[in-house]
Parts: structure tokens; C-alpha cells; sequence
């Protein structure tokens, strides 16, 4: 919980880099969020599923925020997210990258968050 809270906090933040378990940890909480999202949606017979919708808006910019953030970690450019428009082969790429350990010294983007963080 502590990094979805720290995904959220850097909201508007597209510089620097997070480490996996910043990415992880908040795709784990977001999607417990929209699993409940979409059970109060059909508590309510809401046919649009406008919970589930006002709730992906509301962390839009943070998810695309510590996307950015991870792919520096790996010295990738934060563009590289945008390989998911590519059916099956983008996905692949896009799941070994946030899967990979970041770079151990310093990159373009920064520190490695690892060493900063102790």
C-alpha cells in the first residue's frame, strides 16, 4: 500500500525512476481497485460502469507517470509504452521491461532508486 501511496503522491512526476516494486505494488492495488470498482458498478446496474470510469481517470496520470519512471530505470524512454499498440509481440516486450532489474549505476534518467532510497 505504501507505493500505490507513493505512485499517487508523484502524480504528475515523469522524470527520474522507479524500481519494480514501486510498479508492481501499484498495478497489484489498482487492479483490487478496479475489480471492486467494476462489483460496485453491478451493485448499482450502472450499464457504463461509470465508477470503474471516474476511477481510471482519477490515476490516469499516475500510472502513465510511474510507467515513464520504470522504463527510465531499464534506460528506456518513457515513449516505449506506447509499444503496447503493438497486438501480442508490444505486450511481450512491454511485460519482460517492467519485469527487469534497473540499471545498477546511474543512467540518463538518474540514480538507481535502490541506492538512493537507503
Amino acid at each position: 500500500m505504501k507505493w500505490y501511496l507513493e505512485v499517487l503522491k508523484k502524480y504528475t512526476v515523469f522524470n527520474g525512476r522507479a524500481r519494480r516494486s514501486e510498479y508492481w505494488y501499484f498495478v497489484l492495488f489498482n487492479t483490487i481497485a478496479m475489480v471492486g470498482c467494476s462489483i460496485i458498478d453491478a451493485i448499482i446496474n450502472s450499464e457504463i460502469g461509470i465508477v470503474g470510469l471516474i476511477y481510471a481517470l482519477a490515476v490516469l496520470l499516475p500510472n502513465i507517470g510511474v510507467t515513464i519512471r520504470r522504463l527510465h530505470d531499464i534506460g528506456k524512454s518513457g515513449w516505449w509504452q506506447l509499444i503496447v499498440i503493438i497486438p501480442i509481440i508490444g505486450w511481450i516486450f512491454f511485460i519482460i521491461w517492467t519485469t527487469k532489474d534497473g540499471d545498477i549505476e546511474e543512467n540518463q534518467y538518474g540514480v538507481n532508486p535502490k541506492i538512493s532510497n537507503i
